[in-house]
């Protein structure tokens, strides 16, 4: 069979999933680890509209937090900090050792260090004119 490449770039967010599932399905087999769950958090205003959301996962000794998002009305609220809180919170009551994530310079990479978390790398140009922080934090064992 001679592959077809077809271009497609407004994948749906069930084709992405199939995707994540398949990584999943592989990276587990390679691992011997099954125990991935998705994690997150949200806070809601007085009329229901989410304000503030985190998202991540847990897998095999390790959590990453993928998205946090904070509504520009709502900031300097202390609304980031408590979300960060719920997702070390969760992550160690799930046995995680370290939890990864990404900040862009223009995001929030101070806020994950002033909550514990180090730099591990900073990719310089990622965007252009801007760097991308990668942060570890180590939990102690429980």
């Amino acid at each position: 069979m001679i592959p077809v490449i077809e271009p497609r770039h407004d994948l749906t967010p069930a084709e992405i999933a199939e995707v994540e599932d398949r990584l999943y399905g592989h990276n587990s087999a390679a691992t011997g680890r099954y125990d991935g769950r998705t994690m997150g958090f949200a806070i809601r205003d007085e009329t229901g509209r989410m304000v503030a959301i985190t998202a991540g996962y847990t897998w095999a000794g390790v959590s990453e937090i993928k998205q946090m998002w904070v509504d520009q009305a709502y900031r300097g609220r202390g609304y980031g900090r408590a979300l960060l809180q719920a997702m070390i919170e969760e992550a160690r009551r799930r046995g995680v050792a370290r939890i990864w994530v990404a900040s862009y310079d223009f995001q929030a990479p101070g806020m994950y260090e002033k909550a514990g978390f180090q730099r591990m790398a900073v990719f310089e140009g990622w965007p252009t004119g801007h760097v991308n922080v990668v942060l570890c934090m180590t939990l102690a064992p429980a």
